[in-house]
């Protein structure tokens, strides 16, 4: 039997980052992943706000591209133009990032055990059965084994998710502005989108996500594909699949002696299911309250967990589940009316001010006092939003 101060269930980016934490102040971690490899397969959009840089190591050498701005089509083909002077974002290799953090928390001490498959788990004891390998004790598990977690569903009900598709798409010439992103809506995908992100001039990951099954996300993706003419003439290089949980209020992150981290935790933007950012961030928050709970030997410290992770997230995703379903009910034609108001309200300006990949109650605020939302918006709508910071 392994003895760790921490077991960490899953090398994810989340669950290494957390790992590395934990080994620098000195205690015993485990890390126990069910691959024979760290970021394989790529599973991911790979587009990550530029808050990244406060919330956890990001070598130059894994940033393919930078993203100054994006082009926001409407169904019928109405463009917003949003930019910002610095980068607002950075396209990642994410397969040589997860490596990356994974060799960062083998360096800082801690056991990473691949090929290991938890087939059993303790959650009040801190005990994990490994297939094959026995058993594995520790006086705190987390899990942070993405969006089908074995350890979260000791605590919960299935989590819901989304299906994604991508493909890396090679043009041949030079045909994107590779400072922009490009993002289509239709009411077909909505709340969902399709994406254009680029990582040269000639090279693009074009992908969606929506309540679809795979074999129709590829045939959305081949329509519009084969539609554009910035396209024409394109090979596809790779193609990629993967699910997206949904951010659930209710989801338990701790339970006895054990918590949930990242994907494992559905802590995901509801609007865009990008997780990368806030599960740094709760990688940081654990961090600190799970050694605080070891160093004083006291587990009712852990409660601080959820606490934390509530009081900085709760009203901002709250936000976001409203916006989801405002854009989930909308037809083509009130999509289009909606590009077309905010276009000629100025929201181009407003959200190259204050649009933010990761924080999007702050643009909401300024649409509300500008009184934008409130000429495009039904009245209802207004009243659900507004209650929000009540």
């Amino acid at each position: 039997m392994n003895d760790y101060d921490v077991a960490v269930v899953g090398a994810g980016p989340v669950g290494s980052s957390f790992a590395r934490q934990m080994a620098e102040k000195g205690f015993k971690v485990g890390i126990i992943e069910r691959k024979k490899e760290v970021g394989v397969p790529l599973q991911c959009a790979g587009l990550v706000g530029k808050k990244i840089m406060d919330t956890n190591i990001l070598p130059e050498e894994f940033i393919v591209n930078k993203v100054y701005g994006a082009y926001l089509h409407s169904p019928s083909g109405t463009v917003l133009s949003v930019a910002k002077k610095e980068p607002a974002a950075y396209v990642l290799d994410r397969v040589a990032y997860d490596k990356f953090l994974a060799e960062k928390a083998v360096d800082a001490g801690a056991d990473l055990l691949l090929n290991h498959r938890v087939n059993g788990i303790d959650i009040e004891n801190g005990e994990i059965h490994v297939k094959d390998h026995g058993t594995i004790s520790a006086k705190v598990i987390v899990g942070a084994d993405g969006h089908g977690s074995f350890v979260s569903s000791k605590m919960n009900p299935p989590s819901k998710t989304v299906q994604a598709a991508q493909y890396l798409v090679d043009t041949g010439s030079k045909v994107f502005n590779s400072d922009y992103v490009q993002l289509h809506v239709n009411s077909d995908i909505s709340p969902g989108f399709i994406w254009v992100i680029p990582i040269s001039e000639s090279r693009a990951r074009v992908g969606l996500f929506a309540d679809t099954s795979y074999k129709n996300l590829n045939h959305i993706l081949n329509e519009f594909i084969s539609n554009d003419k910035q396209f024409e003439g394109a090979s596809v290089v790779k193609k990629y699949q993967g699910f997206i949980p949904q951010y659930d209020p209710k989801k338990k992150i701790l339970c006895g002696r054990t918590i949930i981290l990242g994907d494992a935790a559905s802590q995901v933007k509801p609007t865009t299911g990008g997780g990368l950012l806030i599960g740094f961030k709760c990688a940081n928050m654990a961090s600190d309250v799970v050694s605080k709970a070891l160093d004083e030997e006291d587990m009712k410290l852990l409660q601080d967990y959820p606490k934390n992770y509530m009081k900085e997230y709760k009203n901002e995703l709250r936000m976001q589940l409203e916006v989801k379903k405002i854009f989930g009910a909308m037809t083509d034609e009130e999509l289009d009316r909606m590009f077309m108001k905010l276009k000629k309200g100025g929201a181009e300006s407003m959200i190259s001010e204050y649009g933010d990949m990761d924080t999007q109650s702050t643009l909401i605020k300024e649409m509300l006092k500008s009184g934008l939302l409130i000429s495009i918006l039904p009245g209802m709508i207004m009243k659900g939003l507004l209650n929000l910071w009540k």
